[in-house]
Parts: structure tokens; C-alpha cells; sequence
């Protein structure tokens, strides 16, 4: 509310840049508008600047810039804004500054994040409770689009928005923790700091952790005052939920802490839980099965895009032979832990790698199996997805999965994960019409 009379700048217009443009309309600024690459010439009725072209000398002269969290905080340019004396902000923390706290959880976490904040606004609405999901999930808590008036919000925080947090919740969730992001955060030190730092701003008061997680429990003095191990363990009340693999169960048993430390009596009630369970619909390219053809299963999980996504992908499928579809966009993560995994599978594993770090994930895979002195599992490079798809069908027999489980971001090859999810069943389909 302090930057109805300020002058502001809005740099970034993806997403949550146009939830802050209209937010900042709706309060009676008048903002400037700055791009890295605009698109288009103008938001709100105002112009958009480029950045590299007049942008940022108008955002110099702002008391006030709210960025997009693509922008890392580490750029030099946005350092330079800093140096002149301009406050660089992000919206989710400004939000946070006057939004009743008591009753939001901030989950955040390398991967499950997504999963877990979706099955608190699930469970809550089926226990009768009206909660916002929202912050990276792409619903913003302070859009004027969307309808803040409710009881709970469960917002997810990615690494990118927790370094423009200036306070949070009394509680907060993290669901894992696993070096990513480095071009951004600049080390795996930093990126940890930074992914943790919600546990600790001021008002945070517990963190509900992953107690299966050896790097938080390594990283345990940065979880803030109060910490609440949670551990895998039998909860059939979580089976209407139809999620796979023991991670997202504990993602589940996560959910349900975070409702109990909000005050959600029901939610200790195991009976109470499966009923709200019921109906819950998963993320779309979130080791979601999307056919079947000839026996064998195709498996989407394009969100995947670290190496402990795609650990735990391959964990899901234990028992069943896997051909794996892996790589993208290089952005410095060590695939140590996942050629490992790859190396040590009992179960037959075949790898189709894709640009522009396939070749490095191979070499990682070869380096842990000759470490390990076992069997190589067999890998295969490839240019594209519809040939890494025609390998691994070739590969497959009836039973076999064909899992899509990326460990790297789409960028170079795809617009985002959606594109790339369709790639892969539209490469399912020439699969689906040359068996028919």
C-alpha cells in the first residue's frame, strides 16, 4: 500500500510481472514498465520499455523497482539499481508484508513443492475449508484477478521469489533439497542459503521438514527456530490421492503437518483425510501416465528438471523395466546422484539422452558405473524427442515404461515443459497409429 504515492517500476512482465502491473493499477500507480524482451508494445495502457534500450535508465530513476523473479538478484544491472539507491522488491514480498500470516504456509523445496502445495489446497477444501493456491504455481495471493478473500492461502515459494522475502509465515514447509538453479544463484552454497531463507525471516516460527532428506538434515541449522521432521511411513489415507512413489506420500504427510500447525484439527483424523482425498487431480506432467501402446507404459514428467526429480521418477517404477528420456538445458547441475541411481538399478534401464547436456549425463552414467564396477547401462545420444522416443519404443517390450523424466529445463530446444510434454505425445501418437 506504500507505493500508491512512490514512483515504481515493474521490471519483467511473465506471470507474476502482470500480476504486479495490476496490482499496482488497482492502487493508483502509475508504474514504468521495463523487459528484458518485450513482446509487446504496451500493458495496462502503458508503453513497455526494453531494458537495453532506455529501460533500465527509467527504472534508475524509480524510488521503487518490483522484478519478476526470472531476474536474479545477482545481475549486475539490478546490483547497479541497488548501488543508486533504488529498492528492489518482489511482489510475493510485498504481499507477505500485510497479509494475515497466521494463516498462510509458504512450501518451498528443490522438488515436491508443486505436488505438496496442491494437496493442501485439496485436502483443506475437502475437509470444508477455502484456501488460494498459489505464488509459483502461477496464481499470485495479490492479483487482483483473483479472489484473496478466503481462509487459508498455500503458497508456493521457488528460490527465485525467497530472496525478495523480507518476512514469513510462522510456518513454513520444505519438501527437499538438491543443487539447482546454479546460473542463477551463482553456487550450490547460495542456492541452498537462498531456497532456505523463508525458514528463517522474521515471523517464521517451525519449518516442517523432509526427514528422508540427507541435505536438509545437513543443512539443519538453516531451517529456522523450530523444526518438524517428518518421515516416510504407512498412510493408507493418502491412497485416493493416486499419486506415485514413496516421495509423494511423504509430500502427503507433509501437507497434512502443515495443515495441523495452521490449526486444522481434521486434519489429524485419518478417516477425515482420506475423504478430502478423494478427487484430487494431479499435475499435468507430473510423472503423469498418459497411454499405453503395445504393453508398454508412457509416463510424462516433464516438470522434472533436476536430478532429484528424476531420481525419484525412476524410484516410482521399481520393479519395472525403464527406458529413460533425459536432458535439456545445461545449466551446470552435477548429474552425480542421478547416473548413480542409473548405474545401480537392478532392473533392466535403458538411457536416450536429448541436447544440450545429454552428452554430459552420459558421460556422468558411464563414470559411476565404472566406479561402481558394474554392468554399463546401455545409452544412446540423440538430436531430438521423436528419435529418443523411436529408440526407446524400439527398446521397450510389454511391461516396460518409457519415462519422460528430463533432469533439465526445456529452454533451447522447447518454449517451457508444456511444449515438450506435447512433443512427447504427439511422439506417442505416431507410436499409438503405427500399432492400430
Amino acid at each position: 500500500s506504500d507505493l500508491a504515492g512512490a514512483s515504481v517500476g515493474v521490471w519483467g512482465l511473465g506471470v507474476e510481472g502482470g500480476a504486479n502491473l495490476r496490482k499496482l493499477l488497482a492502487i493508483g500507480s502509475v508504474p514504468v514498465i521495463a523487459d528484458d524482451h518485450p513482446n509487446q508494445g504496451e500493458a495496462g495502457g502503458l508503453p513497455i520499455l526494453s531494458t537495453a534500450a532506455g529501460g533500465w535508465e527509467a527504472l534508475s530513476r524509480c524510488e521503487v523497482v518490483v522484478k519478476t523473479p526470472g531476474i536474479s538478484r545477482y545481475r549486475p544491472d539490478v546490483a547497479a539499481l541497488e548501488d543508486q539507491g533504488v529498492v528492489v522488491l518482489g511482489g510475493l514480498g510485498l504481499w507477505l508484508e500485510e497479509a494475515d500470516r497466521s494463516r498462510v504456509v509458504c512450501i518451498t523445496g528443490t522438488k515436491g513443492k508443486s505436488t505438496t502445495t496442491t494437496i493442501v489446497g485439496h485436502l483443506l477444501g475437502g475437509l470444508g475449508r477455502s484456501c488460494l493456491v498459489g505464488g509459483n504455481i502461477g496464481r499470485l495471493p495479490y492479483d487482483p484477478e483473483i479472489d484473496g478473500n478466503l481462509e487459508f492461502t498455500a503458497v508456493e515459494v521457488s528460490s527465485f521469489q525467497a530472496t525478495d522475502l523480507a518476512c514469513s509465515p510462522p510456518v513454513v514447509a520444505v519438501t527437499s533439497l538438491h543443487p539447482d538453479h546454479l546460473d542463477w544463484h551463482g553456487s550450490v552454497e547460495r542456492y541452498y542459503a537462498d531456497k532456505l531463507s523463508a525458514c528463517t525471516q522474521p515471523g517464521a516460527e517451525l519449518t516442517i521438514a523432509n526427514g528422508q532428506s540427507k541435505e536438509l538434515r545437513n543443512e539443519a541449522r538453516q531451517l529456522g527456530p523450530r523444526v518438524e521432521w517428518v518421515e516416510d511411513a504407512p498412510a493408507p489415507w493418502t491412497a485416493p490421492l493416486g499419486l506415485l512413489g514413496a516421495h509423494n506420500r511423504t509430500n502427503a504427510l507433509i501437507a497434512r503437518a502443515c495443515m495441523v500447525a495452521l490449526g486444522v484439527q481434521e486434519a489429524a483424523d485419518d478417516e477425515a483425510l482420506r475423504r478430502a482425498a478423494e478427487g484430487f487431480v494431479g499435475l499435468e506432467s507430473r510423472l503423469a501416465e498418459i497411454g499405453t501402446v503395445d504393453g508398454v507404459t508412457f509416463v510424462d514428467d516433464s516438470l522434472s528438471t533436476n536430478a532429484l526429480a528424476a531420481i525419484a521418477a525412476l524410484d516410482a517404477f521399481a520393479g519395472r523395466p525403464v527406458a529413460l528420456i533425459v536432458g535439456g538445458a545445461d545449466r551446470g547441475i552435477d548429474y552425480a546422484s542421478l547416473a548413480t541411481r542409473i548405474a545401480s538399478r537392478r532392473e533392466p534401464t535403458f538411457v536416450v539422452t536429448l541436447p544440450a547436456n545429454g552428452t554430459r549425463i552420459h558421460a556422468a552414467i558411464e563414470e559411476a558405473a565404472a566406479s561402481a564396477g558394474s554392468a554399463r547401462p546401455e545409452v544412446h545420444d540423440t538430436g531430438d524427442l521423436e528419435t529418443a522416443v523411436d529408440k526407446a519404443f524400439a527398446w521397450s517390450e510389454p511391461g516396460a515404461v518409457i519415462l519422460l523424466s528430463p533432469a533439465a529445463a526445456s529452454f533451447g530446444q522447447f518454449k517451457n515443459y508444456k511444449e515438450r510434454a506435447g512433443a512427447f505425445r504427439r511422439a506417442m501418437g505416431v507410436h499409438e497409429r503405427r500399432q492400430a
